[in-house]
């Protein structure tokens, strides 16, 4: 017969694996899983010499060990969506299940009650915030309110074209390809259109929703952190996604004939009160896509602005190119929200990812790609700018990237002290509440 012991360290362990597979299937970072799994051991009566944790980006694996069993369990990730509210509710509930003396049953059944919520917004919500978070982008770059609304449009129907393929199970891949083709026509077919001044803006602009800015940013901090296997194989899928996006884009380009149009200014000379708007609207509307709490709208967008102004005032009074204003901006709101989260009791990530997406760059991007069409007719010096299109649009995306990541590696430490005092007081209060009730009990 199988020791009720052994049955309970399995029960123990699968509640370990289960969130971690919930974290890593709604893109949080590899070090936020092994924290929130230890969390979970330690609640279970499983410390850090008990357990060995090894995590991929589909698999997970753990080893415990009590007394004299052993046991190694497996646990697979089916999906890979991003939900920042998943997120942070299976932080907090880690801490409450510790603080509040939760039972094995009533943290299971909490766990999974968070899985059975509804997103906090609808479909038509989502991709309406999808659409007018790209629509925000655009004007940043320079267009007209007409094109703003043009590229929009083209957003919403290639935004609802890709859950049309995600619930037909289609490849995520393929899914990807089909919707930047479709929101890159409509935008083409777009600048037929009498009204707007700024014709082709919406092209740069309308597969915006697309870019994996989570798995970007999660790739690269969990390679600095060490966890170099996970790292790899999110760098890995970010490519494979960005790749997908470009053959869409390309292929409309191409089937389409399209006319070079990225002869058009780089740098929009706007009001500040414009780019106030546009970057509030983008942030907010890329946020109802991660499922952040409603109650943070207001916040995220705000940090947008924080980004996008950071960027703008950097590049036109300090002179810096687009790669280190972009930095300066993505830096400014990563540090900001390292004291938000005690403020909003929300991931750092929550805060952060939604706000600094909204500073991808446009323009640099389309001119590689009309020079990779035409590679084969192009002389040295547009050989040369092709190279130095594509430098800079790289330069851009690993400025959000580091910019983002850079504060929260640099202070892990000190946040990871404060977490093991609050773990080791929680942990003591806790074992003195159960011995103060069996003391009551034995009178």
């Amino acid at each position: 017969m199988i020791d009720k012991k052994y049955i309970e360290l399995n029960a123990k362990a699968q509640l370990i694996l289960r969130v971690g597979q919930l974290l890593m299937e709604n893109s949080a970072d590899t070090n936020r899983i092994v924290r929130s799994m230890k969390r979970t051991a330690a609640f279970a009566n499983i410390f850090d010499e008990q357990i060995q944790i090894h995590i991929t980006y589909t698999t997970i694996m753990i080893t415990v060990s009590e007394n004299n069993y052993h046991l190694t369990k497996l646990q697979k990730c089916q999906q890979h969506n991003v939900d920042m509210h998943v997120i942070s509710e299976v932080s907090k509930l880690t801490w409450e299940a510790i603080e509040k003396d939760f039972s094995l049953e009533k943290f299971r059944y909490q766990l999974e009650q968070i899985v059975k919520k509804k997103n906090k917004y609808t479909s038509f919500i989502i991709n309406l915030g999808a659409a007018l978070a790209c629509g925000g982008v655009g004007k940043m770059f320079g267009c007209d309110l007409v094109a703003a609304l043009y590229t929009a449009f083209a957003a919403f129907i290639g935004f609802f074209v890709r859950k049309v393929c995600v619930k037909s199970k289609i490849n995520p891949y393929v899914a990807i390809q089909i919707s930047s083709f479709v929101a890159t026509t409509i935008a083409y077919f777009m600048h037929f259109l009498p009204f707007s001044s700024t014709p082709w803006y919406p092209m740069l602009a309308c597969a915006i929703f697309i870019v994996p800015g989570v798995p970007m940013i999660n790739a690269l901090e969990d390679m600095l952190d060490g966890y170099i296997t996970a790292g790899m194989t999110r760098a890995m899928n970010t490519l494979l996604m960005v790749g997908a996006m470009t053959f869409g884009i390309l292929f409309a380009i191409k089937i389409f004939n399209v006319t070079d149009f990225t002869h058009i200014e780089m740098i929009s000379h706007q009001s500040y009160i414009i780019y106030v708007f546009s970057a509030f609207i983008a942030s907010a509307g890329f946020s109802t896509m991660f499922d952040v709490p409603p109650r943070l709208l207001l916040v995220v967008g705000i940090g947008g602005i924080i980004c996008v102004c950071v960027r703008t005032v950097s590049m036109d009074l300090l002179g810096v190119g687009m790669p280190i204003g972009t930095f300066l901006g993505a830096l400014a709101i990563s540090i900001i929200a390292l004291k938000a989260v005690h403020w909003f009791h929300v991931p750092t990530h929550v805060l952060v990812i939604p706000s600094a997406i909204a500073l991808m760059p446009g323009i640099f991007m389309y001119r590689l790609l009309f020079n990779i069409i035409d590679i084969d007719a192009l002389n040295a010096s547009e050989l040369l700018s092709a190279v130095q299109s594509g430098v800079n649009a790289t330069l851009v995306i690993l400025a959000i990237t580091v910019g983002v990541a850079l504060p929260n590696i640099v202070a892990r430490k000190y946040f990871d002290t404060l977490n093991c005092k609050r773990l080791r007081h929680a942990l003591s209060e806790r074992k003195y509440r159960q011995r103060t009730l069996h003391q009551l009990q034995q009178k």
